[in-house]
């Protein structure tokens, strides 16, 4: 502890010499919270059917042992892995997370009760939730489209599973006492060259105006909608396309929600996170990281990770952005996937909260570009570590490695034994 309070304050006096405060990035660093997404921790499967297959363009590879089969087993996960990452945080579910006590609820009948255990988990943690209506994986989304079906029937169904989100979303956000952010993604889209684009965008904006239609107090529950370019049996056209979504939220006033992975290969959500708030009030963030497609691999701090905390930051846009996570990889240890992934972001918004901001903007403002590049290579070089490290352990969770034990640890004596 000596040596890491020693490495600190050498630090935090190199960070002082460019005008960065390290205690008031830290104290900043601290109330950033991150949302956590359930579906890591089972690979996607949730508890409304366990031997349900996934589809819409699901897919989580691998068959590491000690995946999460019920709701106690997700929660007890959940414990492990935020007792490893440093803040307080949220936690996103999808709504095939319910708890149904072996009854069979169809999706337009899910009601607040099915999910009193996570309200009553969350609340035992001081924590908020998230959600999102699940449009996968069950017979009314076979066809590949749900709030854009032509059938009337079918649409209708989803309508009501989305009002019945929004409500459970309501009445978590009422008793936790913190804002609950309902995502809309559908997998809709064709998967060869349609004649047809026009129709059922015009349907999927009639679904979304009915759905919008019941207003909730923002205060309880704010809606987002997340585009995407492409997916497995979408390849040719998603319904629910950027300019669409884009287009919808500034209309509507809803949050735009960009994932990491649901763009061209050479875009990212980085450069547009300044655009979309330039023109929306909110918006929702799904950090994942595409390796050659929307393959939702768990998170690492690479180049685009940094870019996206370092808009967030440099934007002043923390009140304006909701930061979730969005991978599930079955290969690994589900525990370490959130670990790691969770801690990288975080990460990445402490390296943004240790730039001289004001500085570099000045610099920026008056023409010296030199100096703007020499600077900012400059501080890829800045010990940040020794920062984290003091963060992790004023935060009481594991330094450096050593959470690692922990996690392997936690595998030995109950992931093994499921």
């Amino acid at each position: 502890m000596k040596n890491m309070e020693r490495a600190y304050n050498i630090a935090k006096d190199a960070y002082a010499k460019i005008g960065v405060d390290t205690e008031l990035a830290m104290k900043k660093l601290s109330k950033i919270p991150v949302s956590l997404h359930c579906w890591q921790g089972d690979d996607v499967g949730g508890f409304e059917n366990p031997d349900a297959g996934l589809d819409g363009g699901i897919m989580a590879t691998g068959n590491y042992p000690g995946k999460a089969r019920n709701p106690e087993q997700l929660r007890m996960d959940l414990d492990k892995a935020l007792s490893l990452i440093p803040g307080k945080h949220r936690l996103n579910l999808h709504a095939i997370y319910g708890e149904f006590k072996g009854k069979k609820v169809d999706r337009d009948e899910i009601a607040p009760e099915h999910f009193s255990n996570w309200i009553a988990w969350a609340k035992s943690k001081k924590m908020g939730l998230d959600f999102n209506p699940t449009f996968f994986s069950h017979p009314n989304a076979a066809s590949g489209f749900t709030l854009s079906s032509s059938n009337e029937k079918i649409r209708k169904f989803w309508v009501r599973h989305c009002k019945a989100s929004r409500k459970i979303a309501e009445v978590m956000g009422k008793k936790l006492g913190s804002t609950v952010v309902t995502n809309i993604w559908i997998p809709d889209g064709y998967k060869d060259i349609p004649v047809d684009r026009k129709k059922p965008r015009e349907t999927l904006k009639k679904s979304l105006d009915e759905i919008f239609e019941q207003k909730i107090n923002p205060k309880y529950n704010l809606d987002a909608v997340e585009c995407k370019l492409f997916g497995i049996g979408s390849e040719s056209c998603v319904v629910g396309s950027h300019e669409f979504y884009m287009g919808y939220a500034v209309a509507n006033k809803k949050l735009l929600c960009l994932d990491a992975g649901h763009f061209h290969p050479t875009e990212v959500i980085s450069d547009k996170i300044s655009s979309a708030l330039t023109f929306l009030d909110e918006i929702l963030l799904h950090v994942s990281r595409p390796v050659r497609w929307d393959s939702d691999h768990v998170v690492i701090l690479n180049d685009e990770l940094n870019a996206i905390a370092q808009e967030i930051i440099r934007g002043n846009y923390l009140d304006r952005v909701h930061i979730g996570l969005d991978f599930f990889d079955a290969s690994i240890n589900r525990i370490a996937a959130w670990v790691i992934g969770t801690r990288c972001m975080i990460k990445a918004l402490l390296m943004a909260l240790l730039e001289p901001i004001s500085a570099l903007k000045k610099i920026e403002q008056s023409g010296d570009f030199t100096s703007r590049l020499a600077i900012l290579e400059e501080l890829k070089t800045m010990p940040f570590g020794a920062i984290w490290d003091y963060y992790c352990m004023k935060s009481s969770v594991p330094v450096g490695m050593s959470w690692l034990n922990d996690v392997k640890k936690y595998e030995d004596d109950v992931l093994s034994k499921r």
